[in-house]
């Protein structure tokens, strides 16, 4: 059996490279410094709630796959999960701590893939918004990233290992998995709360 645990995230700044900056100015032009502060701490605390729950799973990291939303194939996935761990993002430094555990990280995503979607949120940048002419490219993007992140776990996640897929709200690569692999939701939904007697992670059959 192959399994995969379905992480949802929120980015944090450090998280967004070169556009960080960028992205700062245009919310907090939106929405204020104090809502800018206010946002940052949430996203802190679903951080908090998501390596809590994780480990609590008490996974064999000897037989654990990391895939993560952004990162690509390249050959020094490793240097870039250290070097983005280091400039504070709470998602890669949780990766390296999986590690350290005994995890190994595998590039996920399709580099030119990546590169079009950095060009079509930095052209939107300026303009305070994506122009409605780009929705349809997001889309169409967004899935090609799913459908190629779906391959890749397929490809390299082997019989008797678990995945763990950290991925941004707006993807559904659950769509684009074989139907060998058993996914389990470690949360079901965003901002982070565990309700009393919560059972834990859903599987796609469970609901």
């Amino acid at each position: 059996m192959r399994r995969l645990i379905y992480v949802p995230i929120v980015h944090t700044a450090a998280d967004m490279g070169s556009q960080a900056e960028a992205l700062e100015r245009e919310h907090v032009r939106r929405h204020g410094r104090g809502e800018w502060a206010r946002t940052r701490r949430l996203i802190d605390e679903v951080w908090e709630g998501l390596r809590t729950r994780l480990l609590a799973l008490n996974l064999d990291y000897r037989r654990v796959r990391i895939y993560q939303d952004g990162l690509p194939v390249c050959g020094r996935e490793l240097d870039i999960v250290r070097e983005v761990a280091q400039g504070g993002s709470r998602n890669y430094a949780l990766i390296l701590e999986l590690l350290s555990r005994g995890a190994v990280v595998e590039g996920t995503e399709s580099p030119g893939l990546l590169r079009e979607e950095y060009e079509r949120i930095r052209s939107a940048i300026p303009a305070g918004q994506a122009r409605e002419e780009d929705a349809g490219e997001g889309e169409r993007l967004l899935r090609q990233r799913d459908e190629f992140i779906g391959r890749r776990i397929d490809e390299t996640l082997k019989e008797g290992e678990v995945g763990i897929l950290f991925i941004g709200l707006m993807h559904r690569v659950d769509r684009f998995l074989a139907p060998d692999i058993e996914v389990q939701y470690l949360i079901h939904r965003l901002p982070f709360q565990i309700p009393p007697g919560d059972p834990g992670p859903r599987t796609r059959h469970g609901g």
